[in-house]
């Protein structure tokens, strides 16, 4: 707690500080905005009174001198403006650090990652969503980084070794906390993404590189049009001077002819480019950063970034150039100068050569580049999450048929629950074949206890720290069943689609993949009856005990506690609850045992309505 309050204070006076310098230079910007229109104004002016008044002598100094100094200040105030933008990328920045530490979700950026249908866990544990640990982690700039995040959180079959380097990678990031908010400031000054809050895809830049790169040649067209060019100016020049006849009208007719009838194969090259621009401005800064850092011994984020380090051949000067290049075709936003450059030389043809012949050098390199950057940025999110929470731990994991670690955890933590109301538990598993069957009141945190830990194995197989003081677990399947929900769509009720929902864990229990299962249960068949609800959830249960999978059940049906009068592999734990005047008081600690109270009637009853006097009181036992 000490830790969060001290780093949302820390947060928050850096908020402050930004605010403040916005508003101070803000103000300097508009004095220089003045400045400039009223040094203009006052310089044509004297100027043109110089002009009338004495003479051109003085006149035409007068307007030179006006131009060059409204220029400087031009360049000062360009400086300023740019000094604001960068304040005000590092304030949204803050700000969004600010609203992931209180678990602000209005003023986080909008989900952009599809669900996954038919996930076993990820609907379950809202891993993405409105309210999803997903959206609460991610901080890419990138769509491709994004989903790469979704999927390592989603994973079905975590890999030791993958997972492993993953977290490696993440604990030498977590203290780089100015080296991933300077990237982040890169990549989003120079795009227009960031106020839409759109996030930029490489796969677009991808998909460009590889069309028109081998079917298209441009250099014979180019040469005859330069050729024409070049006749058609020494011509006219000839001309002028009453050397020749006007032929230069006949040569610039076919050069015109020529240049429409070729520049047809150009047109799909040419009006891509104008969508090059903004991955460029961003790829750009972001190479290069990376390029200058410092990682010192930082040996594994090296390893990583070794495809962008090599100072021979580096990204961001490739990328230069080929910015350079699109300039130039882009140059068709002013449309008279556009005019002009092409009647005089083949301007576009010139320009798309050279797309082509870039292209051809970043098709076999950039896909590399981009892969590293994605994986940096997923990364960034993971340590990002670390550092924010610095009570957070990094678990220990190893394959789960070692009989030493099935699962255990040390003062564990909902990862979504604030800190000011988060309460901890201890629990541990140390059998395969385990299960852990919950009972407890209603708002008891029973619900709660499945999610955390289904959250916290999944950002353990990510790579990333977990909410625990120590975390020690295999590497399961995950799979959940916990927010069910009927489908009128494809006709199903509720009670068909938890049917459906528990089926398919039992073919992945019984399915002869090496890793094992780790289930997650809520409310076990509540879509039926009473008597069928019971019948139903006694063989289920006993048919999963001891196969090779461990996992929670939380269940109200209180006569499921005598499982573990059968089976040595069931246990029962509960969350509990006291009613203290007319209010009920949950301290949300797993204790072991079945729950000796019930609180559905309590409820009822201060809710006012009608309960029989004697089974609506405060502390009624349950039956059984």
């Amino acid at each position: 707690m000490t830790d969060y309050k001290s780093r949302r204070t820390r947060l928050e006076r850096q908020i402050g500080r930004l605010e403040r310098l916005l508003v101070a230079r803000r103000a300097i910007s508009n004095r220089y905005a003045w400045s400039r229109l009223a040094l203009f104004v006052g310089g044509i002016l004297v100027a043109l009174a110089g002009f009338y008044f004495v003479s051109g002598w003085l006149g035409w100094p007068l307007l030179v001198g006006t131009f060059i100094i409204f220029n400087v200040v031009a360049r000062y105030h360009r400086r300023l403006d740019h000094s604001i933008a960068r304040l005000n990328g590092w304030l949204g920045l803050k700000r969004l650090q600010l609203a992931r530490l209180n678990l602000d979700w209005s003023a986080l950026p909008d989900p952009q990652v599809p669900t996954l249908p038919d996930h076993p866990f990820e609907i379950d544990l809202d891993i993405s969503g409105p309210r999803s640990v997903h959206r609460l982690l991610d901080t890419a700039t990138s769509r491709e980084a994004s989903l790469r995040l979704r999927d390592w959180l989603t994973q079905t079959h975590p890999d030791l070794v993958a997972t492993t380097r993953r977290q490696e990678l993440v604990k030498e990031l977590v203290p780089l906390a100015l080296f991933r908010e300077k990237l982040w400031l890169q990549a989003t000054l120079n795009s227009s993404d960031l106020k839409t809050g759109v996030r930029w895809e490489g796969q677009r830049l991808l998909d460009w590189l590889r069309r028109h790169t081998t079917s298209l040649n441009l250099t014979p067209t180019l040469v005859a049009l330069s050729v024409l060019a070049a006749l058609n100016i020494g011509l006219f020049v000839l001309n002028r001077f009453g050397m020749v006849p006007p032929l230069w009208i006949a040569t610039f007719v076919v050069y015109v002819i020529v240049y429409n009838v070729k520049g047809r194969d150009t047109d799909d090259l040419f009006y891509e480019a104008y969508n090059l621009r903004d991955g460029l401005a961003r790829l750009r800064p972001v190479f290069g950063y990376l390029e200058t850092y410092r990682y010192g011994a930082n040996r594994r984020l090296k390893e990583l970034l070794a495809p962008l380090l090599n100072k021979a051949a580096r990204p961001s000067r490739q990328l230069r150039g080929l910015e350079w290049v699109v300039i130039g075709i882009t140059i068709q936003r002013n449309y008279p100068l556009w005019l002009v450059l092409n009647a005089l030389v083949p301007w576009r043809f010139y320009f798309c050569r050279e797309i082509l012949k870039r292209k051809a050098d970043l098709e076999k390199q950039l896909p590399g580049w981009l892969e590293v950057w994605f994986e940096l940025e997923s990364l960034n999110s993971l340590a990002n999450f670390g550092w924010l929470n610095k009570g957070y731990t990094f678990p220990s994991l190893a394959l789960a048929e070692d009989k030493l670690t099935i699962f255990r955890a040390d003062q564990l933590g909902h990862p979504m629950i604030p800190a000011e109301e988060k309460v901890r538990n201890s629990f541990s598993m140390e059998t395969m074949g385990e299960m852990t069957i919950i009972t407890g009141s209603n708002m008891a945190g029973k619900s709660s206890f499945l999610e955390a830990v289904g959250l916290n194995l999944c950002l353990a197989y990510a790579g990333g720290p977990v909410d625990a003081e120590r975390l020690r677990a295999g590497l399961f399947r995950l799979f959940g069943c916990i927010k069910v929900s009927d489908s009128l769509t494809d006709g199903f009720s509720y009670f068909y689609a938890e049917v459906r929902r528990l089926k398919a864990l039992l073919d992945a229990v019984r399915d002869p993949d090496p890793r094992p299962v780790f289930f997650l249960i809520d409310e076990i068949f509540r879509g039926t009856n009473n008597r069928e609800r019971l019948t139903g959830s006694r063989s289920y249960l006993q048919a999963l005990a001891g196969s090779r999978c461990v996992g929670l059940v939380s269940t109200h049906d209180l006569e499921l506690i005598h499982l573990a009068e059968l089976n040595p592999l069931i246990h029962n734990y509960h969350f509990r609850e006291e009613v203290e005047g007319d209010q009920l008081r949950f301290d949300y600690k797993l204790r072991q045992g079945p729950s000796p109270t019930t609180n559905a009637l309590v409820i009822m009853r201060l809710a006012g309505l009608p309960v029989p006097p004697q089974v609506g009181q405060p502390g009624t036992p349950k039956e059984g």
